[in-house]
Formats: C-alpha cells, structure tokens, sequence
C-alpha cells in the first residue's frame, strides 16, 4: 500500500525545523552576552586532550590560578596526567579527567550540560594555536548555547592551522547537536565514555 504524503505537511515540517534552527542559534550571542557581563572571570579550566604538552601547558598555567578547577577533556591517560599535575604541585582534587570525547566537537558536547549544572559560565579554553580556530567556533555554539563564555588561551607550536573545511564541518555538527542533542560522533568507531576525577 502506497502511502500519500500531502505537499503542505512536508513544507510546515520543513519550514519548522528551520524555524527551531533560528531560533536555537539567535538565542546564542544574547546567552552569551548575558555570561559575559555577569561573569567576567573565569571559574574554571577546559583543556582539550590531542598530546601531553596540552596538559603539561595547563599544569604550568594552573598554578597562576590555585582557585581553579581544571577539566581535561579526552587526553593522555590517567596515570600519565595525574604524574603531570602532581609534578607541578596540583592538587589532586582540583583535576577532574573526562573520557568521554571522541573529537573536538565532543569535547564540548560531553561536558556543556555539566559545567551549566555546575554553574560554570566562564571558563579558560586551553588548546593549540593551530587547532583554536575550530575549537573556537565549536565552543561558541556549544558552549554559548549553554549561556557559557570562553577565554581563548592557545598553546604555541609549529603546526600549520586547521582547515577552514574542518572548521565548517564542525560547526556544522554543533548546530546538530543544539537542535537534535546529537554530534554525528555515533559513526565513528571508539571505545566506551570514560571519567575519572582524582579525589
């Protein structure tokens, strides 16, 4: 039996998804705004996980800032950073490890809705220069749309910047996840979420 699809009903689906994707991204730079008066320091670290000279950078960096707390977000394992952080004099309780990201924008999705829990609405974004202008684009939307603002802090290197394709992807990608709560992420193959918080 052939199932008849009236033109009208497919036009007001359409046109309301539309509508839900406006209305999601308009909302963000007011969120935003908002976060950026009423929170104007940070309350936390994020470092994003891609090589241990990340956590080593935000070890030496965190000890500027002893009232912070600091999240890794997917990097070395855990033996190997708790051995970093201890060496530079973090206390163990202030590392929270995340393993439950699987690329940059996962980075973001897997921890926006527990730093608004948390009350976070401003943090340190720590990650390399070559990799924060993607890292940027996707906090904006992620982050943004949970009313959360971000201070940049790029690691140096040698390494070209990222490609604009990327980039656009990604920010693709966070768009879904603010109308669907879905990364696209389940397509590529990995291993089980992991946290661990060093207490």
């Amino acid at each position: 039996m052939k199932l008849y699809r009236h033109p009208f009903i497919s036009k007001y689906l359409l046109f309301g998804i539309i509508g839900l994707l406006i209305l999601s991204v308009a909302i963000i730079p007011v969120r935003i705004a908002i976060a950026s008066y009423q929170y104007p320091q940070p309350q936390a670290i994020l470092t994003l996980g891609g090589g241990i000279e990340r956590e080593q950078y935000t070890a030496r960096f965190a000890q500027f800032y002893p009232d912070l707390d600091i999240w890794v977000s997917s990097g070395v394992p855990p033996q190997q950073a708790q051995e970093v952080f201890a060496n530079a004099g973090i206390a163990k309780e202030r590392v929270h490890l995340d393993y439950r990201a699987i690329d940059t924008v996962t980075n973001f999705t897997s921890l926006a809705e527990d730093f608004h829990r948390l009350g976070f609405r401003h943090l340190y974004l720590i990650t390399s220069d070559f990799h924060m202008r993607r890292a940027r684009a996707i906090a904006t939307l992620v982050l943004g749309s949970q009313g959360i603002i971000f201070t940049p802090i790029a690691i140096p290197t040698q390494q070209p910047r990222e490609s604009l394709l990327r980039v656009i992807r990604d920010s693709g990608r966070s768009l879904l996840w603010i109308v669907t709560g879905r990364t696209g992420a389940s397509l590529h193959p990995h291993n089980s979420p992991q946290f661990y918080a060093f207490r």
